[in-house]
């Protein structure tokens, strides 16, 4: 199945995600706020945690959505791993999460017919030369008349005006042409000026210096730098939206274009939010500026709704009905960035989810120990060993999603991470995780070299082909596809067309 075919699937305009949305229960919404005029209430409720252990994950009744291509408009195509394998006499350094200490005139007729200077002067008839100065005469001093009617010099007259009349139009023609094709260099996130807004807006302005990872005691390595950018790519985007200034993302890398994507979401959801606008705000960002980058708006959202101490979907439930799934990934990064010793460490989760919610959360603290051990292979292997078996395949999920999409680590260094997975006997989902990275990186239309390097490395195939397993996944859910039941089973759709590749390679 081409790339083509899965875009005019996954290409769905906000109307159609409004109406095939999952409504979400009573219980996920703050108090006090009004349902968004024209949806319907899930009559269910969301689990409790300890109900997980029944295996009894809800589902939602929503609407079957309209076919898309039913005059719908086609938009751009959206794309988006666990067991102890312990490196014998590794020691890890002490960091956050371990549990102990770890433009002129020419010379021209005048419209009343005079001759102008330099015709006079070409006719052989010059001029008395004007007085070189302004100041009145005198009339009791006697003047030099000589000195008043000498001829001018044809040279030094006819030179200047001949030159000005011949370079002129050339000047005026070329300035517009250097200004169209002047190029706009782009700039680092930290570089990029942005004006903080004054009021209740400057509340929500973000400091850069947060994500550094000395202070947040993460371990430090080579591609420490690599990621504190992408990281401040993210904050960058937050700021921009606050300040009105969302145009300004385009001026980042295009590399790291996404990471700031991800933080306007954020930005986006959290106005929309506290501000009871129904998710206007960031469907306007999907729909417009951001439509390359839906993933890691999606991804953003999640990370409002952790600021703000509430679980995602309220408030979103407008937007793509199974991308915004990935909301809890979102949420799942955010508490393992920022609440590190008691997610990281104490392996402890958000309550309130039930066993779909966990799995997306997951994968979300999965990305996140990419960042946590410094794109560190060996480090990140021992510490997903640390978790119980049951949750470490959507951790290798996660790991294989950042490994691809944010770089970080060589192609040996990569392999040796897929033969721990293999080990661990979930190389499948770290190939998940990857094949997600490929097809978001594809539809923004930027594939860095280290994508381009690590795909091989993790799925055996071109970032081409791992991006395509995510159509050929989505289309088998057919038009339908909202729930989060409908999310699990297109990541395992991607899992079953690798093993596929596999069977028939």
């Amino acid at each position: 199945m081409s790339n083509a075919e899965g875009t005019r699937v996954v290409a769905q305009s906000d109307g159609v995600g409004r109406a095939d949305a999952e409504q979400i229960p009573d219980a996920e919404r703050p108090p006090g706020v009004e349902r968004a005029p024209g949806t319907e209430q899930d009559p269910g409720t969301e689990q409790d945690p300890a109900a997980e252990t029944a295996g009894s994950g809800r589902s939602s009744n929503a609407e079957r959505v309209a076919d898309v291509e039913k005059g719908g408009a086609e938009q751009v195509p959206e794309r988006e791993r666990t067991g102890a394998w312990k490196i014998p006499g590794t020691v890890k350094a002490p960091c956050a999460g371990d549990t102990g200490a770890r433009t002129v005139p020419g010379a021209e007729k005048t419209e009343s017919g005079q001759v102008t200077e330099a015709e006079k002067v070409a006719d052989g008839t010059p001029e008395p030369a004007a007085p070189a100065s302004a100041d009145p005469v005198d009339p009791a001093v006697p003047m030099d008349l000589t000195a008043q009617t000498a001829p001018m010099d044809p040279v030094v007259a006819t030179a200047p005006a001949a030159q000005v009349v011949a370079t002129a139009p050339e000047v005026v023609a070329t300035v517009p042409e250097v200004v169209a094709t002047a190029p706009v260099d782009p700039v680092d996130p930290a570089e990029l000026e942005l004006t903080r807004p004054r009021g209740l807006r400057g509340l929500f302005w973000k400091d850069l210096a947060q994500v550094d990872f000395g202070p947040r005691r993460f371990r430090l390595g080579q591609a420490r730098e690599r990621l504190e950018t992408a990281s401040q790519s993210f904050l960058t985007g937050f700021n921009a939206v606050i300040a009105g200034e969302t145009g300004r993302i385009d001026d980042i890398h295009e590399e790291l274009r996404g990471f700031a994507y991800e933080g306007a979401g954020m930005a986006c959801t959290t106005l929309d939010v506290l501000t009871i606008t129904g998710g206007r705000r960031l469907r306007e960002l999907l729909s417009g500026q951001g439509m390359r980058y839906p993933h890691m708006i999606h991804l953003g959202a999640g990370w409002a709704y952790a600021r703000l101490r509430m679980r995602p979907m309220w408030g979103i439930r407008s937007v793509h009905p199974l991308l915004r799934w990935l909301a809890f990934d979102g949420f799942g990064f955010h508490q393992g960035f920022f609440v590190t010793d008691r997610t990281v460490g104490r392996q402890r989760s958000a309550g309130l989810m039930d066993r779909t919610r966990r799995a997306i959360f997951d994968q979300g603290l999965g990305r996140m120990l990419w960042f946590h051990e410094c794109a560190g292979v060996d480090d990140v292997i021992l510490r997903i060993a640390e978790f119980p078996p049951g949750r470490r395949a959507d951790l290798w999920s996660g790991v294989g999603l950042a490994a691809t999409y944010t770089g970080g680590a060589s192609a040996a260094e990569l392999e040796r991470l897929s033969v721990a997975a293999a080990e661990d006997g979930f190389r499948a989902h770290l190939v998940q995780g990857s094949a997600f990275a490929c097809a978001s990186r594809l539809i923004s239309g930027i594939v860095p070299e280290h994508t381009v390097a690590a795909t091989p490395a993790l799925c055996g195939v071109e970032v081409d082909e791992a991006g395509g397993w995510t159509d050929t996944a989505l289309i088998a859910l057919g038009h339908n596809a909202h729930s989060g039941d409908h999310y699990q089973a297109w990541r395992a759709g991607i899992r079953k067309a690798w093993a596929r590749r596999n069977r028939d390679s």
